[in-house]
């Protein structure tokens, strides 16, 4: 067994790999104090990954179990789900931009071994991102009907889902906190925490998502809006638990009451990196918006359909951006440690690990796409869309594995501008004229769209390769 930071591990050199394996995997969802600036990278990524990955399953299965509550209701509300969380992707955009910086920040400070600028930095993310929620919150509740008419949406769904569209824009704060302190506790290498957020915020979810859309027990019966009601609570009760996780907790970042001051230098370098992060997803969601519009031209059944395949690869995804965000985490602190050959390395093993796990979820989506389509819906125009989105899309697996990495391995190491550029090309100049061509003008209806969406995704895992290795991002200061 190897010797790690000069402290020899507890596990005898004679003990099974079986038993090392699931002693990681242990320690890994209970929670580890592991410096991942030393020692075996292979045991650092399993012990980063896995709280991550079940992190990322349980923020996929927000939007899967209100799915799948809210498509008994018919096509329009599973339609409203769709356009709202469409409009949503702004707010993700937002909340992952300031998230990518933060995280990159904090991970750098803890692998330069000062906790105490780790948490400063924390708390300037914190309150720049309370500021963010209420601008939102004013302009979503405002105007979230002239929204969903600017998104094609028909007049009946303006009128049984905005409540929906209401509450989830008016509550973005719990988003925007959740994805928030979220990445403060990844940066540390406190993935557990932030991990066990998530189980909280979903199993309140899962058990008021039903209460409030069909009026269970003492529950108002509220339709599709509830679903909206019932996940700002859970995710309003994730936040509180972070909360007192970052100032009670024994995290690596502990907010204590000196460190709630504004400090304009953190602020001033939180906000360039994070500007970076936000165009970067703003570019890139903004495209889905487009790519929903173009599916909208097809009606109701093909928007449904669209959603519900969107919501599965979402699911499937999700575990990839907990692997993705374990690069994120070993590229900053090993950045911090001085330490950049390690962080490269770090990498090109996430990237395997990750290509591993998406070509068996690429198999399923291939072979059983009906199935888990039925999951949702039987209704007969709207399965074989969601069939061939989950078809098409998952096409492109083998290169989106390497490509999520690679994204995060740039934003942690503080470099978010070099995947804001790729997807700027790669997505306006590219994805969204190739979907409307194939979709409108060669006649492959939301066929064209789903084609599209692998060819572009595939370009930019290929283009973001090839700026990887040439190393620029090793010199970046945040």
């Amino acid at each position: 067994m190897s010797v790690e930071s000069g402290v020899e591990s507890r596990k005898p050199e004679s003990a099974p790999k079986s038993s090392r394996l699931w002693a990681d995997l242990r320690e890994g969802i209970v929670g580890t104090q592991q410096d991942f600036t030393e020692g075996s990278l292979g045991r650092a990524i399993i012990l980063l990954a896995i709280p991550m990955v079940l992190e990322m399953s349980m923020e996929s299965l927000f939007a899967v179990v209100d799915v799948f509550y809210v498509s008994q209701l018919g096509a329009d509300a599973v339609a409203t789900v769709g356009i709202t969380e469409s409009l949503l992707t702004l707010i993700y955009a937002v909340a992952l931009g300031l998230s990518m910086a933060t995280t990159a920040l904090v991970a750098r400070r803890i692998g330069e071994k000062r906790p105490e600028e780790a948490a400063v930095a924390a708390v300037q993310a914190i309150v720049l991102s309370l500021v963010v929620s209420l601008f939102i919150a004013f302009a979503g509740a405002i105007f979230a009907a002239k929204l969903f008419r600017l998104m094609g949406a028909s007049e009946a769904i303006i009128e049984n889902g905005i409540g929906y569209a209401v509450w989830m824009l008016g509550g973005n704060a719990t988003v925007m906190l959740l994805f928030l302190n979220n990445a403060i506790f990844r940066g540390a290498g406190d993935a557990v925490i932030a991990m066990r957020a998530l189980w909280l915020a979903n199993l309140v979810n899962i058990v008021l998502d039903p209460c409030f859309i069909f009026g269970w027990g003492p529950f108002p019966e509220m339709g599709v809006t509830g679903a909206a009601v019932a996940t700002n609570i859970g995710r309003g009760l994730g936040v509180c638990y972070q909360l007192y996780s970052l100032m009670r907790g024994r995290g690596r970042v502990r907010v204590q009451r000196h460190h709630w001051a504004l400090n304009m230098d953190v602020m001033w370098r939180l906000l360039r990196v994070s500007l970076g992060g936000i165009c970067q997803f703003l570019i890139a969601t903004a495209s889905w918006l487009g790519l929903v519009r173009i599916i909208a031209i097809f009606g109701s059944a093909a928007l449904a359909g669209y959603t519900i395949a969107l919501r599965i690869i979402i699911f499937s995804i999700l575990p990839s951006w907990g692997l993705s965000n374990a690069a994120a985490t070993l590229v900053g602190q090993n950045l911090g440690a001085g330490k950049p050959e390690r962080a490269e390395k770090s990498v090109w093993l996430t990237g395997f690990s990750n290509m591993l796990f998406l070509g068996c979820i690429a198999v399923v989506f291939i072979v059983f796409p009906e199935p888990l389509i039925h999951l949702f819906t039987r209704d007969a125009a709207v399965v074989p869309v969601g069939v061939d989105c989950l078809r098409y899309v998952s096409y492109g697996y083998l290169f989106y594995a390497y490509g999520m990495v690679i994204v995060q391995a740039f934003n942690g190491a503080g470099d978010t501008d070099t995947p804001t550029i790729i997807n700027l090309f790669c997505y306006w100049l590219f994805q969204i004229p190739l979907a409307y061509i194939l979709a409108i003008h060669w006649g492959l209806g939301t066929r064209g769209v789903f084609l599209a969406i692998t060819i572009a995704e595939s370009l930019i895992a290929a283009v973001g390769i090839l700026v990887f290795r040439r190393g620029r991002w090793k010199q970046r200061r945040v």
